[in-house]
């Protein structure tokens, strides 16, 4: 294998607008290459190393789906149940129809409905969720919104994930960032992943800054990190390419860890990594960086080659972060890998297909 390819990418990012990077590729979950470029802090030229963190934004989302996805496994919820079942403020939804008029929902919002963005609920939201303090309150609060429309007919970006993770605090009685730390983090060995506001202020200094960038001046301004002070499960994990590479990794062998911890099981990975949209809801995940895949319980999934322009396997998955982290699973080839950078816009659209293209061309 030849990764000079990758190399040259990787250097070239700054003429992007990247400040800084870390890549990590992985076959049969053992590291083949590794590369650092640019700054964590450009203030201080503090470089990016492989001890660098990241606020890795969406790519939190997988995390609280494979963890609602070990409850399933034990039988605590099936897919088909109504959430009202287990949040009773669910129960009574409303949402606007065709007309614009608020009507009732003829059809609960169920479990499948949350892991694959078909609850109605989207990112604008009329809450004030910096009221919100921990995800019981996020919970009520987005109870009482209009949904976009009847529950499972659609599909929209939004809090799905987030209420996903209030259902998961429900079923078990406990914080999500316990049962995470338990149940995902401790087991793997992922010492550098948590909930931001968890942050201990040795760990704030290894933290990549986030910056804006004005691609016609050339210019960076450093951007405040978000933060939130209930557990964001959309969103709010901060960690590294190492840290997240050990989850990767436990997802393309099937769903065992290389310390043989059982992350899930071969069925569970298998049902997560298929498409769940129907023909209407595939016509609105329709992202211009997202052609070619469909989406299942909370992961993109390659299903079409020629519609991607992708020289990637079929069923290869994963999911990417706000700020420009990515990963990619293809069980078939037995490759991982895992990129960060924190930048906005995050050029996501640019780099995520290229970087695909040429990692394939090197293995």
């Amino acid at each position: 294998m030849n990764f000079k390819r990758v190399t040259d990418f990787m250097e070239s990012l700054k003429d992007v607008g990247v400040a800084g990077a870390d890549l990590g590729i992985y076959l049969k979950g053992r590291e083949v290459y590794r590369r650092q470029v640019g700054y964590a802090n450009i203030e201080t030229q503090a470089p990016i190393t492989k001890d660098t963190l990241f606020a890795i934004w969406s790519m939190t989302k997988v995390v609280t789906c494979v963890a609602a996805l070990r409850l399933l496994e034990e039988g605590r919820f099936l897919l088909s149940d109504p959430i009202g079942n287990y949040m009773p403020e669910f129960r009574d939804m409303t949402y606007k129809n065709e007309a614009g008029e608020v009507v009732p929902c003829k059809r609960p919002i169920r479990v499948v409905d949350l892991f694959t963005m078909s609850s109605g609920v989207s990112y604008d939201v009329l809450a004030d969720l910096s009221l919100c303090t921990d995800l019981t309150k996020f919970a009520a609060a987005i109870s009482k919104e209009t949904l976009h429309f009847e529950p499972g007919t659609r599909w929209m970006y939004g809090y799905s994930h987030d209420i996903l993770g209030a259902l998961i605090e429900r079923i078990i009685d406990r914080k999500v960032s316990e049962y995470f730390h338990d149940e995902i983090f401790a087991p793997l060995g992922m010492n550098d992943t948590f909930f931001h506001q968890y942050m201990s202020s040795e760990n704030a200094v290894r933290l990549a800054n986030v910056y804006n960038y004005n691609a016609e001046a050339r210019t960076h301004s450093k951007a405040d990190h978000a933060n939130w002070d209930f557990e964001n499960c959309g969103g709010g994990l901060v960690s590294s390419v190492d840290d997240y590479a050990k989850f990767a990794n436990a997802l393309c062998n099937h769903g065992m860890a290389a310390n043989e911890y059982r992350l899930l099981s071969k069925g569970t990975i298998e049902l997560m990594r298929t498409n769940h949209l129907c023909d209407i809801r595939m016509g609105d995940y329709n992202w211009d960086s997202h052609i070619g895949y469909g989406y299942g319980l909370g992961v993109r999934t390659l299903l079409d080659k020629a519609k991607s322009g992708m020289n990637g396997n079929i069923g290869e998955y994963g999911w990417a972060g706000y700020l420009g982290t990515y990963f990619s699973v293809d069980p078939a080839a037995e490759l991982t890998y895992v990129y960060a950078h924190q930048l906005m816009p995050s050029m996501e659209g640019h780099i995520a297909p290229r970087l695909k293209n040429i990692i394939y061309a090197c293995i």
